[in-house]
């Protein structure tokens, strides 16, 4: 299984960045993150477009499964019923959003691994007969950031940006009713999401923020393109 990982993700990933690192003008390890950040999001635009069309769809449906909560609270399988009706009526799936978050998350394992080991001499056994042997690589970003340690700034410019699409993607919304649990549930998330995200690449390197920044700003402008786009096909202000 690790072989396959390895071979399937891990290898084709490294000697794409060491491609784009011989490549660039300058040879900026950072500037080659970015680049190979945003050819892995266009490969997964399709299924990220999707993935957001899906999450806006339930946290717009969220009032209409109140309702039926409500209604139905003595009864849940009348609940349940009601409630998978709705979902088949908006035409909407709850479990839509995992899809991508499993297909992402061996590649999320790949690049760590890539950041983490890929810088070593030893890793560049690896590459491709088609890909040069840079011999080593210079890790810095713009002169101004090692990307084979952790930085804080970056870690809090991510936790920033990945506040950001969280507010996008749930829209304005009424305040939350102390009773409705649910509401306070994805409002605390909203807060903790990012908060842990900022503890966790305090002690990583930040050549893994920049990917998570890279990825989290490029997957709000494909909010933005995408919910603008079907406020404009639903005639909404």
């Amino acid at each position: 299984m690790l072989n396959l990982f390895n071979t399937l993700l891990y290898q084709p990933l490294l000697n794409i960045l060491v491609f784009l690192y011989q490549y660039l003008p300058g040879r900026d390890f950072g500037i080659a993150v970015i680049i190979l950040t945003v050819l892995i999001k266009l490969v997964l635009y399709p299924l990220g477009s999707k993935s957001i069309k899906s999450q806006k769809a339930l946290s717009e449906i969220q009032p209409k499964i109140k309702e039926i909560q409500e209604k139905y609270k003595d009864n849940k399988e009348e609940q349940t019923k009601q409630i998978f009706d709705l979902y088949r009526k908006e035409k909407v799936s709850p479990f839509s959003g995992c899809l991508p978050l499993l297909i992402q998350l061996p590649i999320l394992i790949a690049i760590y691994r890539v950041f983490w080991r890929g810088l070593d001499p030893d890793q560049l056994k690896l590459l491709y007969s088609f890909v040069s042997n840079p011999g080593a690589i210079n890790p810095m970003f713009l002169g101004l950031i090692d990307l084979s340690k952790p930085n804080i700034i970056l870690a809090i410019f991510v936790g920033l940006a990945q506040f950001f699409q969280l507010r996008l993607i749930s829209g304005k919304k009424t305040p939350a009713k102390k009773d409705d649990i649910s509401s306070q549930v994805q409002k605390q998330m909203q807060y903790f999401s990012p908060v842990f995200m900022l503890f966790i690449l305090i002690g990583l390197p930040s050549a893994l923020g920049l990917y998570l920044l890279t990825t989290t700003l490029f997957t709000i402008a494909q909010q933005y393109i995408i919910l603008k786009k079907n406020h404009e096909e639903r005639g909404d202000n």
